[in-house]
């Protein structure tokens, strides 16, 4: 995920502190990789030097001053360019799944016990990601959703392989 940009498109709701970036990101985005408060400051650190944002005013407390930020007109372009620019479709050619499955057929181990491993696995996954599903908000449920589609393909991708494992042993022998 793009932080900077998303930094920037929560920062369009109005100036904040880091510590209140930090918590609008890992409530919105953050459930399974919350930001680490040094690389939500490094990053606004960042985007400051680039003009992307401006400090908008500086308060006292009873530790260090905490500063807040503010989006610029520069920062709202690059939000939109952001927007507008689709995410690059991964074609998944060459993945480690794969290469393990010709592995185990080049050395002579069980395919399948990789195959049935790694479907177990999946399962597991997506058992978890329909109980979060059911128990979140639609957000949640969105996220999940993405995820469990991912999932069921790559399912699909283990059911095609095990069932040419035979041919695909053959190939991989000669």
């Amino acid at each position: 995920m793009a932080i900077g940009q998303t930094l920037l498109g929560l920062l369009e709701s109005g100036p904040c502190h880091g510590y209140e970036l930090k918590r609008a990101y890992d409530e919105r985005f953050g459930h399974d990789r919350p930001l680490h408060y040094g690389q939500v400051y490094a990053t606004l650190a960042r985007l400051l030097r680039n003009g992307l944002v401006t400090e908008s005013g500086v308060e006292p407390g009873g530790g260090p001053e905490r500063k807040s930020y503010a989006i610029t007109d520069a920062g709202i372009t690059d939000v939109e360019q952001w927007l507008s620019t689709p995410e690059k479709p991964e074609a998944y050619l060459q993945n480690t799944l794969y290469t393990k499955v010709v592995l185990a057929l080049m050395s002579g181990r069980d395919a399948a016990t990789v195959l049935d491993t790694q479907r177990a696995a999946h399962l597991k996954v997506m058992r978890e990601l329909t109980r979060r599903k059911t128990e979140g908000d639609l957000a949640d449920a969105l996220i999940c959703d993405h995820a469990l589609f991912h999932l069921e393909a790559d399912l699909r991708w283990l059911e095609l392989t095990a069932a040419r494992l035979d041919e695909l042993a053959r190939q991989v022998r000669a």
